[in-house]
């Protein structure tokens, strides 16, 4: 292996990692608008005053992980997009495995909260949505809105090219 080899070797690893920090970080503000907002509402819902500012840091650490959770689920599973049936129905499958990946997150989350505040893990994990199905359904549907946007994007992303959605986006910068 020379020297040349080796160079343009760790200048694509490096680019690489720098492509997958700007990854990580787009979604993770994405993500943490979204839960941030949700939290926002929840507590003017429950009529929590003051609101405690540290529901917006979880919202954004909650969002900071779920990236890149989902990140490592895109590279592990990477997304496919079949020309014969467009963006939308190539990525249903896909976004169903992330929804399941958030919520198991958020099982995780209420696990780890448990152990700060002193409860067992399995007991608050369980406790998860009030223990409700119901809810923990509801709550699904609700990231899988949020997800379903990001999805449809990287699906265009993917099918038209980076330049090409900034694009159409944001308009043409040239």
């Amino acid at each position: 292996m020379t020297n040349n080899t080796t160079h343009s070797e760790s200048l694509s690893f490096k680019q690489k990692i720098k492509k997958e920090a700007k990854e990580a970080f787009a979604l993770s503000i994405y993500l943490g608008i979204w839960f941030c907002s949700l939290a926002f509402f929840a507590a003017t819902a429950l009529d929590e005053r003051p609101i405690p500012l540290s529901i917006f840091g979880f919202a954004f650490i909650k969002a900071a992980l779920c990236a890149k959770f989902m990140l490592i689920a895109l590279a592990v599973h990477p997304i496919k997009i079949d020309k014969n049936h467009g963006v939308v129905f190539s990525l249903i499958f896909e976004s169903i495995v992330y929804i399941l990946v958030v919520i198991a997150l958020n099982y995780l989350e209420a696990g780890v909260r448990g152990v700060i505040n002193g409860k067992e893990f399995l007991i608050s994990m369980t406790a998860f949505g009030q223990a409700d199905p119901l809810r923990v359904f509801a709550m699904s549907i609700l990231y899988w809105l949020i997800i379903w946007p990001y999805l449809i994007f990287l699906g265009v992303n993917i099918t038209l090219g980076t330049n090409a959605t900034l694009a159409i986006l944001f308009g043409d910068k040239k």
